[in-house]
């Protein structure tokens, strides 16, 4: 007898279009594939084109005539400054200790490299497959959240590695005593060069994190005023965290981190304006539907 009400209520939805629960996951694993190949698809081409990636990309930043010296440079004389913003990294040999460690780290740049190529489309599936289980007027809310995640994703990842990276391996590099020479391994460059980018990617989705905490009511901007000092240390241990143990990267990552949170409070506090005239608006239909009940 249950298994048979069990059927029924599985026709019952599916007569009313609603999906059943292994449905649901059929679905999840069709999007996750996906995903999986978009990222093994952008993985692979940069494999193939590892030495370029290695040689202009991985490590552009320890070159001299890498952008964000020469910029600084044009900028400093621009300015009348002269040379006090020209500066460029110390020479130094990044080195192999293990057989098979250039394999290894090819392989993972490639699937970083693909993680960050096919973001846009990651998002664009795990949207997929959300999408169906909000209400009209809530997709409408949230129209071009793809877009706007993708673009927040590729800012912070070009930040770290413009910014960040820059600055901070001329910081590390240039640490140093006297009768010691500098000269990381292939996996320990690969390793920093991956916390400058990909955490900051993600941490510039914060007012996309709060936006919607502050759409299902449990985030407001009194709340992020409120905590603005608790938040800069937040701020700061995070920066700490997800950098190497210099001043220079952490103070490069807790400064935007700092003006994120300050946009997100102006983004809640308009989701919470935006919200408070919908409030309105019902409260006033509904007393002029009481006072004209007979009225169409």
């Amino acid at each position: 007898m249950a298994l048979d009400q069990l059927h029924e209520q599985e026709r019952l939805k599916q007569e009313r279009g609603e999906m059943t629960f292994f449905e649901h996951l059929s679905e999840l694993r069709g999007h996750i594939l996906r995903s999986a190949f978009a990222i093994m698809v952008v993985g692979i081409v940069a494999f193939i084109y590892s030495d370029f990636i290695f040689k202009t990309v991985i490590f552009g930043p320890r070159e001299a005539t890498f952008p964000t010296y020469r910029i600084l440079c044009d900028l400093s004389h621009h300015l009348g400054w002269g040379e006090a913003m020209c500066f460029t990294p110390p020479k130094f040999t990044v080195i192999t200790r293990q057989l098979g460690e250039v394999l290894m780290q090819s392989l993972y740049v490639s699937f970083w490299l693909g993680v960050i190529g096919a973001f846009p489309y990651i998002f664009w599936e795990i949207w997929r497959f959300i999408r169906p289980g909000l209400h009209d007027t809530e997709q409408k809310v949230v129209k071009g959240v793809v877009a706007i995640c993708s673009f927040l994703f590729i800012t912070g990842v070009l930040f770290g590695y413009f910014v960040i990276a820059p600055f901070s391996i001329s910081f590390l590099a240039g640490y140093t005593f006297e009768g010691l020479e500098v000269s990381p391994t292939l996996d320990s460059y690969v390793t920093y060069m991956t916390m400058f980018t990909l955490p900051t990617g993600l941490i510039f989705e914060m007012p996309i994190v709060a936006y919607f905490m502050a759409r299902i009511g449990i985030l407001g901007a009194d709340f992020l005023r409120t905590f603005r000092r608790h938040a800069i240390v937040v701020i700061l241990i995070i920066a700490a965290i997800i950098t190497p143990p210099d001043v220079v990267s952490q103070t490069l990552v807790a400064i935007p981190l700092y003006v994120l949170y300050e946009i997100s409070i102006i983004v809640v506090r308009r989701v919470q304006i935006n919200r408070e005239k919908s409030l309105a608006l019902e409260e006033r239909k509904s007393r002029e539907l009481i006072r004209h009940p007979d009225e169409d």
